[in-house]
């Protein structure tokens, strides 16, 4: 887990991903193997995945915040989805880093998770 990149003023909240990198349907299917264990969806449909980010090199930067910084799996999330990734075909290396803002909000969880948490 690295430090919060510095802000650049001027530049979007949440960067965009590298969709177009051959891996990013595999990284992105990995990420949803992930779930909150307070919340019955996974963390990509939940949008705690703010950024997935692939160089040409195929390393994987996955920035991403979490519900609340209280979060009682803050230490452990970052690990389960480096866990994740590692083992797809072709990723060099995996860096989470766990950003704060911008914050979190359940208008960023995907029409599957709120039709999955009853919100639909």
């Amino acid at each position: 887990m690295t430090e919060q990149s510095p802000q650049m003023e001027g530049a979007p909240l949440i960067a965009p991903s590298s969709t177009d990198h051959p891996l990013y349907d595999q990284v992105v299917e990995a990420c949803r193997s992930v779930y909150d264990p307070e919340i019955p969806v996974n963390i990509y449909d939940l949008g705690l995945v703010y950024t997935v980010d692939i160089n040409p090199e195929s390393d994987v930067k996955i920035i991403m915040t979490l519900t609340a910084p209280g979060c009682p799996v803050a230490g452990e999330m970052p690990g389960w989805i480096v866990d994740a990734i590692e083992p797809i075909g072709g990723v060099k290396s995996v860096d989470v880093e766990l950003v704060w803002d911008p914050p979190w909000g359940m208008d960023m969880m995907s029409d599957e998770a709120r039709l999955e948490l009853g919100f639909m």
